[in-house]
């Protein structure tokens, strides 16, 4: 028998450093979904945390069990959020002004490609909204 480490121990030890981490990863998880949530009052929230604290693997495991789903929707809504946040923020720094836009119809018209009349609507459009 060797003395020292061996390969069988070092591949051991990254399964079990694998399982740890996996392990904070859904605690974590669980945690955030629980105070994510807006269908839970304090109370629920509080008895939820209690019992994923005091008895980890039961409570985790019942947590996904009784509310597996509700951690899904959960994460698309704050996906679809963070999304919307993400598109607008965009909008308002990549958007072309008003002024701009009146500016390229009028060149539009000058060129002969618009009459008054789509002119202006087009102007009223752009003004109205």
């Amino acid at each position: 028998m060797e003395n020292g480490i061996g390969f069988f121990d070092i591949v051991w030890s990254i399964f079990w450093l694998f399982l740890m981490v996996a392990w904070f990863w859904v605690m974590i998880s669980v945690v955030a979904d629980v105070f994510r949530s807006k269908d839970l009052s304090g109370g629920g929230k509080a008895l939820w945390i209690a019992f994923v604290i005091l008895i980890p693997w039961l409570g985790v495991l019942c947590y996904l069990i009784v509310r597996g789903d509700k951690m899904h929707q959960h994460s698309v809504e704050t996906m679809n959020q963070i999304e919307e946040a993400q598109k607008d923020y965009i909008r308002s720094v990549a958007s072309v002004s008003s002024a701009d836009e009146i500016e390229r119809l009028a060149a539009l018209k000058g060129k002969g490609h618009l009459t008054d009349e789509e002119f202006a609507a087009q102007k009223a459009k752009i003004l109205a909204g």
